[in-house]
């Protein structure tokens, strides 16, 4: 008569183990995933003000990173556990900004005004603020120069004066 399980040693552990895998696997799979930026329905629910202290703090991390990632490089005996984690802890802050500016102000928060309205030049204004924020982001990403956090600092408090 054949058994109905296996009967060496290990085998019965993994009558346990690839399934338990499997499962794993599948509900990773099937696991919702997690939205960072505010929904894009029509809630109506909006801090505008939040989404500028947001900013605000990217463009603060992503200049304290720099200052680290330069330093770390200076040094004589580099580090560069560290430099890799200021550079990822930079680029992450980088991508929040850009997904703010792109998520809930040009996607959600500035509509479009056709040409004829008395509010497209203004309309104009922001969506250029907004994309030079973007492309100032990017060169965050791409280097540690000052000047384009300086730059970045700038472009905010300008889109501030725009918006309110």
């Amino acid at each position: 008569m054949r058994r109905a399980y296996p009967t060496r040693k290990g085998e019965k552990a993994m009558r346990y183990i690839v399934p338990g895998i499997l499962f794993i696997g599948l509900a990773v799979l099937l696991a919702p995933a997690t939205a960072v930026a505010h929904c894009q329905i029509p809630c109506g629910i909006y801090d505008d003000s939040l989404r500028f202290v947001m900013l605000g703090e990217d463009v603060t991390t992503i200049e304290k990173s720099m200052r680290s990632v330069t330093e770390l490089s200076a040094a004589a005996e580099k580090d560069y556990n560290q430099i890799v984690r200021w550079v990822t802890n930079k680029d992450e802050h980088a991508a929040k900004f850009m997904e703010i500016v792109t998520d809930y102000f040009m996607a959600q928060r500035i509509k479009p005004v056709p040409p004829t309205d008395s509010m497209y030049n203004l309309y104009v204004k922001r969506v250029t603020v907004l994309h030079q924020m973007l492309v100032t982001a990017m060169k965050c990403k791409q280097t540690t120069d000052m000047e384009n956090v300086t730059r970045l600092r700038q472009l905010v408090a300008e889109f501030k004066d725009l918006y309110f």
